[in-house]
């Protein structure tokens, strides 16, 4: 398995933002490549509903919420984008975007790789995506991650996967790597 690989797969964990990475570690950062921010495909959102607060800066898309950008795909019950009032229009798509909240059962798909939890963020000004939930599974083929939550600073491509406190894992990230499998995908 190569961590370069499952950097590609957070990034469609807040495809809005457009970034292209993940990452994981135990309770220590680790430095990943390929972190970026790219914003150069169109983006396709589908969902039951779509409410624009103006006055509160907001957009909420809801219920069977659906995301894709280029070969990644983003399925939430529910997204929130938040929306800097610089004189742009959540209505018309000219809105900057301060911060996205994205949570019920997410879901990411790039290719091969699979990120799930109860729920994401991301922060625009600091570039912090974090995806969080009772249980945080990352996986790649046969190769799976688990934690509780991935915090990844996109700036500087650090990323950290924090165990779970309490429950089966006894607050360890756990990990299963089977040898070949990159070659059999």
């Amino acid at each position: 398995m190569r961590i370069g690989s499952f950097s590609r797969l957070a990034s469609g964990v807040l495809l809005l933002a457009g970034l292209s990475s993940a990452a994981f570690a135990q309770d220590t950062q680790s430095r990943l490549t390929g972190l970026q921010l790219s914003g150069d495909k169109p983006i396709q959102i589908e969902s039951e509903r779509l409410e624009v607060r103006e006055s509160e800066n907001v957009a909420v898309f809801s219920g069977n919420v659906s995301v894709v950008q280029g070969p990644t795909l983003l399925k939430a019950g529910r997204m929130k984008v938040y929306y800097l009032k610089d004189g742009g229009s959540a209505a018309t798509g000219s809105a900057n975007i301060d911060r996205l909240e994205v949570d019920g059962n997410v879901y990411v798909k790039s290719e091969n790789q699979v990120a799930t939890g109860d729920s994401a963020t991301f922060d625009m000004a600091t570039e912090v995506l974090v995806l969080s939930g009772q249980e945080v599974v990352l996986s790649e083929g046969e190769n799976v991650i688990v934690g509780c939550r991935l915090t990844v600073q996109m700036k500087n491509g650090q990323a950290k996967l924090d165990g779970c406190k309490g429950g089966s894992s006894g607050g360890r990230v756990k990990m299963l790597l089977t040898p070949g499998s990159q070659n059999r995908q």
